[in-house]
């Protein structure tokens, strides 16, 4: 049996396989409710055959939203909009995850076909807010910093969107703290500058993340899994690297974190980024070796045979695919033919594999 198509167990929940449709933005929601777009998007990929459907970074708070059309878990009303889709999926055989996310100083743009430009309160938007008050790039707005206070009331909107998750029938969860958003503002020194218990040292620095993860263990059920979505480096010197995401990820697992879902980049605009096939299976291979956690393996990855490389070599323990499945939501299917596995499709689908 190829690798890629052996089972994995994170606590009660068994993954088919080792094939995760990494979370996409679709910038289709309405008022944070994900639409039939997202039963349709998310569903064929569960009928596609991947073991674990994860669902796009999902806001805490409005305000956290990356634009007005992303999804959210920050109104009890949302948990209706969710539970088919989760339920569906589940009825594919694949697990439901959803990753929680709070965009910060990256929130209130347009959708990328839209422009994906920053907007002002007169075109739909509001105030972002940060680690520090320094915006993204030139045209994005300052972002208010936030107080203590605020940190902590972030920190419950986590732990309430988890419940929500929960009651959603999602059975992964996953901390968005990568690609510049929030939580990664607070991790990187170019971003966070403050004084105070939340900056400078890397234990204050690492503070909000620590502290968003145990309140959001605390509410998530033993029996399931949650992950955690890191940038393992900003690409830029003297900002956050692979020796930090390896401590931070030692203590994560502490934590009741189960899978470092290893990616990179996003905290600033213009970095140099060695972009290609499998650039970021290092860091998943790093991490998974020096920190003893389970890890993803996440970018470029497109090929079978690669895919079964990084998982039979222990590089890292599965792979999530993103823009391959958006081409080919049967991508899972077409690698186990290509392997010698035979995979079961749906009854309604038996004749055509």
């Amino acid at each position: 049996m190829a690798a890629l198509f052996t089972p994995l167990r994170f606590r009660e929940i068994e993954l088919r396989n080792r094939i995760v449709v990494s979370p996409m933005c679709e910038y289709s929601a309405v008022d944070g409710h994900p639409q039939t777009w997202h039963l349709v998007h998310l569903g064929s990929r569960a009928v596609g055959g991947a073991a674990l459907i994860i669902a796009e970074a999902t806001a805490v708070e409005a305000r956290g939203r990356i634009s007005p059309a992303d999804t959210g878990l920050y109104l009890d009303a949302h948990v209706e909009s969710w539970r088919p889709i989760a339920q569906f999926i589940r009825s594919e055989g694949a697990a439901a995850g959803v990753q929680l996310a709070h965009a910060g100083r990256k929130a209130s743009t347009s959708a990328p076909w839209l422009g994906g430009k920053p907007l002002l309160a007169p075109d739909g938007g509001w105030q972002p807010v940060s680690a520090s008050a320094i915006p993204f790039d030139e045209g994005y707005a300052t972002p208010q910093e936030l107080t203590t206070g605020e940190i902590r009331n972030i920190v419950d909107a986590f732990a309430q969107a988890a419940k929500r998750a929960l009651a959603s029938g999602f059975e992964v969860v996953e901390i968005h703290s990568a690609h510049g958003y929030l939580l990664h503002q607070f991790l990187s020194p170019l971003v966070n500058q403050r004084k105070d218990e939340f900056g400078g040292s890397f234990e204050n620095r690492t503070r909000f993340a620590c502290e968003v993860t145990k309140a959001v263990r605390a509410v998530w059920p033993e029996r399931f899994a949650l992950f955690f979505r890191l940038s393992a480096t900003d690409w830029v010197e003297s900002g956050w690297d692979l020796e930090q995401s390896i401590e931070l990820a030692k203590k994560l697992k502490t934590l009741g974190v189960d899978l470092i879902d290893a990616s990179s980049g996003g905290t600033v605009p213009r970095a140099k980024i060695p972009a290609g096939p499998g650039f970021q299976v290092p860091f998943a291979e790093a991490i998974r070796a020096r920190a003893g956690i389970a890890t993803g393996a996440v970018g470029f990855i497109t090929d079978a045979k690669q895919a079964e490389e990084i998982v039979a070599s222990g590089k890292a323990d599965l792979v999530l695919l993103a823009r391959e499945l958006l081409r080919d939501p049967y991508w899972p299917r077409r690698a186990a033919q290509e392997l010698g596995v035979k995979l079961r499709p749906p009854v309604q689908y038996e004749r055509a594999w």
